[in-house]
């Protein structure tokens, strides 16, 4: 004779099934749910070389942001809250005719206001309509307005991308750091264009890139307060594990990484064009960095050393 569950049973297992059900809904809905800012890179760590960000950072209150524009994740910031500055922001470079964006709005990172803000950057309200939460949070257009020596630099500059919508992410504050007016202008906008040809002709897969900065203990104050800090130097490193070999070899050395780093100045100011290792060292010698400071996965690694290594590994296993 067949077993007939009671009713009482049968409502036990149906209640279960269906709190299990709605768990499992609520899971996915977390899941679905992006954080543009985190104690973590994870949603974004692609736009770092081996998915590795950069190691021995200081900062007294780091946001990291996936940067979020029109629903896509565009790079990746280390904000300083407490600045309100970005320390770097990381990127994939894309070849590009290094023409920039002049009909983009200046953008805000809601979720530096509040968590339960959308995780896509938003337009900047006017002057008038900006909450207090957002000057609190990060700076606004209006306290470079008595700063006349400085103009916004962006670290993730529109000229390294390609993509309309990729420029126009790069215009949010969160990515921008007071650079001195004929500094952007001369020194790193020509550096800017002369690793962004460099990258065009002579990487042929991949181009990681970290820009970030060192800071003077100066700021720009507003009402008598102070509301950003003024980089010291302005640095930039970048990572091309595939490049062409045959190259010139003024070109070759600088491959698969190299760096640069000027003084943010009026005068004084060139860039210093070094390897990846002397950079780090420079970076070191700055009191933000520890002395494991490493910009790049074991100091960006050519396609064909790694090639090797998995050759060589093939063979010890057989």
């Amino acid at each position: 004779m067949e077993d007939i569950p009671s009713p009482v049973c049968s409502s036990f297992y149906s209640g279960v099934r269906m709190r299990l059900f709605c768990a499992y809904i609520l899971s996915c809905s977390v899941l679905m749910v992006s954080s543009a800012v985190s104690n973590s890179f994870r949603d974004c760590s692609h736009f770092f070389y081996m998915q590795t960000p950069p190691a021995g950072i200081r900062g007294t209150s780091l946001k990291k942001i996936c940067q979020k524009y029109a629903d896509k994740l565009r790079y990746a910031t280390l904000y300083d809250s407490s600045r309100r500055l970005p320390l770097y922001s990381a990127y994939i470079f894309k070849k590009s005719d290094g023409k920039g964006r002049a009909d983009t709005p200046w953008m805000y990172e809601p979720q530096l206001v509040s968590e339960s803000e959308s995780s896509n950057m938003k337009v900047l309200p006017l002057t008038a309509d900006i909450s207090p939460l957002i000057e609190e949070s990060q700076i606004v257009l209006e306290d470079y307005v008595d700063a006349v020596e400085y103009r916004r630099g962006t670290l993730n500059p529109d000229q390294h991308q390609a993509d309309p919508d990729d420029k126009s992410s790069t215009y949010t504050l969160t990515n921008v750091v007071p650079l001195i007016t004929d500094f952007l202008g001369t020194s790193w906008s020509s550096y800017l264009d002369t690793v962004r040809r460099r990258l065009n002709n002579f990487c042929h897969g991949k181009s990681y890139i970290v820009t970030g900065v060192t800071f003077s203990g100066g700021t720009i104050k507003r009402d008598n307060k102070d509301r950003l800090s003024i980089p010291k130097h302005v640095w930039m490193g970048y990572c091309c594990p595939k490049f062409d070999r045959n190259s010139p070899y003024e070109v070759r050395f600088m491959f698969p990484s190299y760096g640069g780093y000027a003084l943010n100045e009026q005068t004084g100011n060139n860039v210093v064009e070094v390897p990846l290792k002397k950079l780090e060292s420079f970076l070191k010698s700055q009191t933000d960095f520890e002395k494991d400071m490493a910009i790049f996965y074991k100091g960006c690694v050519s396609e064909n050393t790694i090639k090797k290594k998995r050759r060589d590994l093939q063979r010890l296993n057989n």
